[in-house]
């Protein structure tokens, strides 16, 4: 098998004066090297981002532990290259190879993409490019591997359809299992007839099997077949698997620390939140397991630091008792317990005693909107003193500065909602005193399978508007407020991208054509060269963002099903016009059918 010889391929003039060498080296704590004998599957698991990005990624780590679990199969990593990297490559004709045993990932039987942000979408084609495999998947032949896709963004993957053979739709734990025991069983079938095979697996959507035709107004008139693809989702997390240990690399990764599921879903109901309506229904890790794995990969990896990961951490019903119970027993060991992900109508005295047992964490909360009646309209349901009377507890247990999170650019807003952003942190500062408040204000942006999918999405005039307003009324509040905000031209762009249809495949490929590489990042970023991708292929770029959609309109996702109903998602649209808050589901107890359970 073909294998890169990276310390033949490049000298090490060459190797160091790329950034960050050891994106590229491999060799990390716990990884997996499997012997070429006993193979019968390789899997490559490639995430369209740069490696200290990827390997944050909890997803990535359970499938690598999974796959690797499993008799006969391989499974390794590749990350995207940072430009200088990439440009190396093609110069000296290096195909992305896999970090565990540098096999180029042509050379594979499966490439998963992990999907995670709109703005990676020319990464994708950056990585099959690199990889040496075509960009389209009627172009490729029995040669090449299949192409699979995964993550949020594969509940629209439409914008990617002819580049990918095969998205799952939801969580992966169970679902590729099922997929490599067909994998293994078609070695050598043709692609049609593995794909076909694959389609008949719950969650599997092949692309290739379904036709979309358009009305003359360029809305969807209808897919074919009318088919539905329903997301999978793990019934029990105990029973789930979880890595035991996980790789440890050499150079720091944003989230540097163990990340511990503790609960996956949310009962919450915000309106404008994805992964609040794509990941339901709520359940949650045993305390047991989870101190179980906490102390296994303690051990496994030596990190200091464990994160409890949930939509809201705050809400696992269990919370004071886990984190005083982690606290204890890895006292010893000083391994500090961090909580990313906290609602302020949940937070506790308790709850932050225990967090700083061994060190104190920063800590964040997401207030959303400046007024009650805004928060109401997104259901987010704070009131202006849970705001308050949490960020008293915060600066009276010893925090010097908290991080508030804001959107601007809601359904619904008005200037007035902005000023009382600024009011509200006047007032978090007055009680504080001399603590500081961090901002972080993102746009809006409606996305697929959340009540506000048919919202047409702000102007980038609008918003600068907004933020010029926002920015002269903090000013007064001196140094101890900190803001920062998002990139309006990336957001608009990451809103076409995410209610696309099938046809905005041409610009992802033009724009990758025009050198659109690393567009999450803010150096990389064009939006004029966006605007030429869309103007060229004919395509109206206002047409998929800044546009009401009708109650009655068929969406590109139509045919892939969150197991959220659009009647319940219309219904809380509704609500949402009128200003009412629906309160968190509770199973039997409170239950509005939105068709998941």
């Amino acid at each position: 098998m073909e294998v890169v010889n990276l310390e033949k391929a490049l000298s090490r003039k060459e190797m160091l004066s790329v950034s960050r060498p050891a994106r590229y080296i491999g060799r990390e704590w716990n990884i997996t090297v499997k012997e070429k004998e006993a193979i019968e599957l390789s899997i490559a698991l490639a995430f369209p981002d740069l490696y200290e990005i990827g390997m944050s990624h909890l997803g990535l780590k359970i499938l690598y532990y999974i796959l690797n679990s499993l008799p006969g199969v391989r499974a390794e990593r590749a990350f995207a290259p940072w430009p200088d990297m990439g440009n190396m490559m093609k110069k000296k004709n290096i195909p992305l190879y896999s970090l565990e045993s540098k096999i180029p990932l042509r050379n594979f039987d499966a490439v998963g993409i992990s999907l995670q942000h709109e703005l990676n979408y020319t990464n994708v084609l950056y990585l099959l490019d690199l990889a040496g495999i075509p960009l389209r998947s009627e172009e490729r032949g029995e040669e090449f591997p299949l192409i699979l896709g995964g993550g949020p963004c594969a509940f629209n993957p439409e914008p990617l359809s002819p580049f990918f053979d095969v998205f799952l739709l939801g969580e992966g734990e169970e679902a590729i299992v099922e997929m490599v025991e067909v994998l293994k069983a078609m070695r050598g079938e043709k692609r049609e007839k593995v794909l076909s095979e694959l389609a008949k697996i719950e969650g599997c959507y092949v692309p290739l099997l379904y036709s979309v035709s358009y009305h003359s107004d360029g809305k969807i008139k209808d897919i074919s077949p009318p088919r539905v693809v329903r997301k999978r989702w793990v019934r029990d997390l105990d029973s789930a698997s979880y890595p035991q240990e996980i790789i440890v690399p050499y150079l720091n990764i944003v989230h540097d620390r163990i990340p511990l599921e503790i609960a996956r879903g949310c009962t919450r109901g915000c309106r404008f939140c994805q992964a609040g309506m794509i990941y339901r229904p709520h359940r949650e890790r045993s305390p047991e397991k989870v101190i179980e794995l906490a102390e296994k990969l303690v051990k496994s990896t030596g990190y200091e630091e464990i994160s409890l990961l949930s939509l809201s951490s705050t809400d696992y019903s269990n919370i004071e008792y886990l984190i005083r119970e982690l606290s204890f027993r890895l006292k010893e060991d000083r391994v500090n317990v961090s909580l990313p992900s906290l609602r302020m109508d949940a937070f506790s005295v308790e709850v932050a005693r225990s967090l700083q047992e061994v060190r104190r964490s920063g800590l964040t909360f997401a207030p959303e909107a400046g007024s009650e009646r805004l928060r109401r309209a997104i259901n987010k349901g704070l009131t202006d003193e849970d705001i308050f009377r949490t960020v008293e507890k915060t600066f009276s247990l010893g925090w010097k500065e908290v991080k508030l999170y804001f959107m601007i650019g809601l359904p619904g807003e008005r200037e007035e909602d902005i000023r009382d952003i600024a009011n509200l942190v006047g007032e978090v500062l007055s009680r504080g005193k001399k603590k500081g408040v961090h901002l972080g204000i993102s746009a809006f942006i409606p996305k697929p399978h959340t009540p506000f999918q048919w919202v047409k999405q702000e102007k980038i005039e609008s918003l600068e508007e907004k933020m010029a307003i926002l920015r002269s009324l903090l000013r007064p509040l001196g140094r101890q407020v900190r803001y920062n905000w998002s990139d309006f031209e990336a957001n608009l762009i990451e809103g076409a991208l995410s209610r696309g249809d099938r046809r905005v495949s041409s610009v992802v490929e033009r724009v990758y054509q025009k050198g659109g590489v690393m567009d999450n990042w803010r150096e990389f970023f064009s939006l004029s060269r966006w605007r030429e991708g869309f103007e060229e292929e004919g395509l109206d770029l206002d047409f998929y963002t800044h546009r009401e959609r009708e109650r009655e309109e068929t969406f590109p996702w139509e045919h892939l099903s969150s197991g959220v109903s659009k009647e319940f998602l219309w219904k809380e649209y509704q609500l949402s016009m009128e200003g009412k808050i629906t309160l968190p589901c509770q199973e039997e107890e409170r239950c509005y059918n939105c068709g998941v359970c």
